[in-house]
């Protein structure tokens, strides 16, 4: 696969969007959330799978340099397993667009790459890391004894809150993508 200089920087400018958005992150994971998915799926329909799995990898470490995460510190296996959750959304994206031929596969394409990145960050970090690991988190705690509450909403900020942000981030490049495509086609 030969990427192009037009690629490569089409990836810089998206992955430099969704790091601009991880500096509100302390605001709310709602904004920043969204953004991020939105970048990648942006990547994914307008420079290819291989932009998607870029930024769905840099994105959680540039975040965690960014605004740190005392979890994220305790249980580095979080580190692949949101790479992953958001490679899950990449894929089901690309999937969708590339290998159906029907009038509504993109936002079907968006909708189940939301369920099954939710679903999957769900089933490994809140039913697997978490309960494996989450004491290690108190030792990176200022108070150690709020460790009951960081992980209550641990459980639901990588299941439920992933979930909505990913179909807000969905919704967005949706909007964004229409006009964007017009233009692409043009260009080309």
């Amino acid at each position: 696969m030969k990427i192009s200089t037009k690629q490569f920087i089409q990836t810089a400018l998206l992955l430099a969007i969704c790091i601009a958005s991880q500096f509100f992150k302390n605001l709310s994971v709602y904004l920043t959330g969204p953004i991020v998915n939105t970048t990648i799926i942006i990547a994914v329909l307008a420079v290819g799978l291989w932009s998607g799995l870029f930024i769905s990898i840099i994105a959680p470490v540039t975040a965690f340099f960014i605004s740190g995460s005392p979890i994220m510190s305790a249980i580095p296996l979080m580190f692949p397993a949101v790479m992953a959750g958001n490679t899950v959304l990449a894929v089901c994206v690309w999937y969708f667009q590339k290998h159906f031929h029907f009038r509504h596969k993109l936002p079907v394409g968006f909708i189940a790459g939301s369920l099954l990145k939710a679903s999957f960050m769900g089933i490994v970090i809140v039913l697997i890391l978490l309960p494996s690991f989450g004491g290690n988190i108190a030792s990176h705690l200022p108070k150690p004894e709020a460790l009951p509450v960081v992980l209550a909403t641990a459980r639901i900020t990588f299941s439920i809150t992933q979930l909505i942000t990913a179909l807000t981030g969905s919704l967005l490049a949706y909007i964004i993508w229409i006009p964007l495509q017009k233009y692409l086609k043009k260009e080309d």
